[in-house]
């Protein structure tokens, strides 16, 4: 018996235009695997609905034929029917207390849940992931709200004002055209004395640092170490047509608060011994990219007293925070939460400890797009079904009424198996205390 398999239409955003398997994927796995497919209509993902009819899919209002449904973000509690396999980014596995109902209903109609997130090889490295796409986005973006905010400080003329919000890209290849343009106009005729040097930090070295990288190096860049950063303002001439890019570790952004030497597997294993080293940075930056993963055991690196304090002294010298991690009341303390592509940035008042949407205001300006991949969504759907292309024949084929134990599918996948049967499996059984 055909399994069919199930696309859902994304509804958790309004801007939210992805897809985890694109009609190219879909045309693929028909010819070469014999897959049978229904997708369900969207008037806004970024593939119409034509472009999966021709792929050989077939178009539905809902998914109640299909038992296996790939999804991006979270799905609403209604849709879930018992017995079925939803494969989708849960957001579960820290015990978010907002996704907790989800799987609670899920749990009780017995569900299967595969987590992309979860999908790792043996190195524990994720597999399948929009994270680059995270990077690519939020670096435009950010250097789109430089412009901006640099106009609201009075550089009416700055080159950065030519770059838009990531979104009014028709493509990848489209914004990195314009932004080597603006790069060009920076290498001729340099930027502000005011402004200079003119520095990018960015934490993390993971994939969604690689794609904010990407972007700021189609720029005059020249990467320099933590510690050259520290000395720059030192320098007796600093040049007006090169921007500075800095990359932060664990090992600058953390130290022991016994004093004794940073270790990167004792930071990991003990966090509490830790406490913020990223301060002796902040005012040598002009743009933040946060990329790195957090959670709450560790450090913030921008704190909310902090900000104060700098901005006692005068305006500091960074114009914008790119909160790409985006964790509300995380490691950047005031990033209140993720903001939609609609309304993308906020500027936090220091002294009141209160948010503004917009660019007007006192205070720092920061990007938190919860969904930034969607900026860019051609683009990073083909990535992503790419990545996922050779596991959803087994996802789909397996046999989920046998015993854990006895599901035969690839170690990856299994690895990323949270639910099944609507039971929490061995690896995810820690998640129980978060139900209560």
């Amino acid at each position: 018996m055909s399994v069919l398999i199930g696309i859902r239409h994304e509804d958790k955003y309004k801007m939210e235009r992805r897809v985890a398997i694109t009609p190219r994927h879909i045309e693929k796995l028909i010819k070469h695997h014999k897959l049978d497919f229904a997708v369900q209509s969207s008037p806004k993902r970024i593939f119409s609905d034509e472009e999966f009819v021709k792929a050989g899919a077939s178009v539905e209002n809902d998914l109640k034929k299909c038992n296996v449904i790939f999804g991006v973000k979270e799905i609403p509690e209604s849709f879930f029917e018992p017995e079925k396999t939803y494969v989708f980014f849960s957001h579960v596995i820290k015990g978010q207390p907002y996704n907790m109902p989800m799987l609670k209903k899920m749990m009780e109609l017995g569900c299967n849940l595969i987590d992309y997130e979860r999908i790792v090889d043996d190195q524990n490295k994720r597999l399948i992931f929009f994270g680059k796409f995270a990077g690519l986005a939020g670096m435009i973006n950010s250097l789109w709200s430089v412009g901006q905010r640099l106009k609201e400080n009075g550089y009416n003329e700055n080159p950065f004002l030519k770059i838009k919000q990531a979104h009014h890209y028709h493509s990848l290849e489209e914004a990195k055209q314009e932004i080597s343009e603006v790069g060009q106009q920076i290498a001729e005729q340099g930027l502000p004395k005011e402004l200079l040097p003119f520095t990018i930090g960015f934490t993390g070295y993971g994939n969604v640092s690689i794609g904010a990288q990407e972007i700021a190096n189609l720029l005059p860049s020249k990467e320099i170490s933590p510690e050259k950063l520290l000395e720059l303002k030192n320098r007796g001439e600093v040049v007006s047509n090169v921007i500075y890019k800095v990359i932060f570790k664990e090992k600058h952004l953390s130290k022991r608060k016994d004093g004794s030497a940073f270790d990167l597997q004792d930071y990991y294993q003990h966090p509490e011994k830790y406490e913020n080293d990223f301060e002796q940075y902040i005012p040598h930056l002009s743009v933040l990219m946060n990329c790195m993963y957090w959670d709450a055991r560790y450090p913030r690196i921008v704190t909310k007293d902090y900000l104060e304090q700098a901005y006692k002294t005068g305006r500091p010298k960074m114009l914008v925070i790119g909160d790409v991690t985006c964790d509300p009341d995380g490691s950047i303390e005031f990033t209140h939460k993720g903001t939609e592509i609609e309304d993308p940035v906020f500027v936090y008042n220091p002294f009141t400890r209160k948010p503004t949407m917009g660019f007007k205001g006192e205070g720092m300006l920061v990007m938190a797009v919860d969904i930034l991949p969607s900026e860019l969504p051609r683009d990073s759907s083909e990535a992503f079904a790419d990545a996922l292309f050779n596991f959803i024949k087994p996802i789909a084929h397996a046999d989920y009424d046998l015993p854990f134990e006895d599901i035969d599918l690839p170690r990856a996948i299994k690895k990323a198996l949270i639910l099944h049967k609507g039971q929490l499996t061995p690896d995810y059984k820690y998640i129980e205390q978060y139900l209560k």
